[in-house]
């Protein structure tokens, strides 16, 4: 695979079951080592765990003891920040991500989708420079999916994050990204990387146009050429 990516770009990756595409993201994210070739952030390798790189997993992982903002402190209570002024910064994302006056609750008292905005909100708190979300939505129903995915990019869109994000949904793949990986089963190979170029802000209307139809068409025409389709 070879693969670059902009600063500030938001890169989708699909393909079939085991292609390796979770792989992939915890390769990026330092979790674990690369057997060859060569991983690069900012000019520097990635050769393990970094604090300019967050993470977003498909289960929200939220400490069921530990309120809101106590959860997306974490990172910085882990690397040892400075807790005050991320304290700020924690209270600032969550009013971005719409949770303001939900500090002092608890995971146990929020939906589903609220506890993926505080998932988020801690992958962002350290200020990474790349953001990886592996299937962050997955696990939601259809309706709040939906609306995950518009939050995400005016989120996306409004801190100017490079985000990767991993999903099986084609749809959410050119809903959300500038271009789309589209990987070969297993050993995963990059058969194609999709352009789109849907103008931004997309609604779910954008859904419906020509262009995103042609381009989700040709996707699902590479994955099905390699026997899978999801």
């Amino acid at each position: 695979m070879d693969l670059t990516i902009g600063t500030g770009e938001f890169v989708t990756v699909v393909g079939p079951s085991g292609c390796g595409k979770s792989t992939l993201l915890k390769l990026l994210a330092g979790l674990i080592l690369r057997t060859s070739g060569t991983l690069m952030l900012s000019g520097e390798p990635i050769e393990g765990p970094r604090r300019d790189i967050g993470m977003v997993f498909q289960a929200a992982t939220l400490l069921e003891w530990r309120t809101v903002l106590q959860n997306v402190m974490l990172p910085v209570d882990v690397l040892g920040l400075d807790r005050q002024f991320y304290r700020e910064r924690a209270r600032s994302l969550l009013k971005l991500v719409g949770l303001a006056g939900f500090e002092d609750k608890y995971p146990g008292e929020l939906s589903g989708g609220m506890q993926q905005r505080v998932a988020l909100t801690r992958g962002l708190i350290h200020n990474p420079t790349l953001l990886l979300m592996d299937e962050p939505f997955g696990a939601l129903d259809a309706l709040t999916r939906e609306s995950m995915n518009i939050e995400l990019q005016r989120i996306w869109m409004e801190a100017g994050k490079t985000v990767v994000l991993i999903t099986h949904s084609i749809s959410e793949a050119v809903f959300l990204g500038d271009r789309v990986a589209v990987m070969t089963s297993r050993p995963g190979r990059l058969a194609e990387i999709v352009q789109v170029a849907i103008p931004r802000p997309r609604t779910l209307e954008s859904m419906g146009s020509p262009e995103f139809g042609r381009i989700v068409t040709h996707i699902r025409g590479l994955l099905n050429a390699d026997g899978h389709l999801e």
